[in-house]
């Protein structure tokens, strides 16, 4: 207020100054107070209406952001536990089928001594029934050459005795000379 009586006092040239310029380019006292309500109301309205919704809107996304951010850090820690995880299943998957593996290298060389053992078992059958065998075909083949020399026998005592001995007693040449033969 102060200032308005020292520029109307016309004291000094300022208030004349801003006068005479005001009057060179046009200065309009209603004009201009209408302009300052009309960017009053403006800007008012763009704060109301524009800036305040901009502004809720970046503070929204920055809340998102900082949201987003902290799920992507507690993301990233239960993916390193998830992994921590996974790893201690694969060490423990991996010990298991180390153990099932030594369990099956055992057990596969019980079988194969049991299996063994059964081969050994068979070959020894096998070898006793083809003893039997051998024994049955022995005895058999005894039994031919004992009619077979006692046949030849007969056959020789009887070319060389003639028909002098009975059948009786060429029947008994041929049993002692197998009885000699076996023996």
């Amino acid at each position: 207020m102060n200032q308005h009586l020292f520029f109307a006092a016309g004291g000094g040239g300022l208030a004349d100054i801003a006068r005479s310029t005001g009057e060179t380019f046009g200065f309009n006292t209603q004009l201009f107070v209408s302009q300052v309500i009309s960017f009053c109301i403006v800007a008012f309205l763009l704060k109301k209406f524009a800036y305040d919704p901009i502004l809720q809107v970046l503070e929204e996304r920055r809340t998102k952001i900082a949201a987003g951010l902290a799920n992507a850090e507690k993301i990233k820690a239960e993916l390193a536990n998830a992994q921590v995880k996974a790893q201690e299943i694969l060490n423990q998957a991996s010990l298991q089928a180390n153990k099932i593996i030594e369990e099956s290298r055992t057990a596969a060389a019980k079988v194969g001594e049991i299996e063994r053992q059964k081969a050994i078992s068979d070959a020894s059958n096998i070898i006793a029934k083809a003893r039997e065998a051998g024994d049955a075909e022995l005895a058999r083949l005894k039994g031919e050459l004992r009619k077979e020399f006692g046949r030849l026998v007969v056959a020789a005592s009887r070319n060389a005795t003639g028909n002098i001995l009975t059948l009786e007693q060429h029947n008994k040449l041929a049993d002692d000379a197998g009885k000699q033969l076996a023996a």
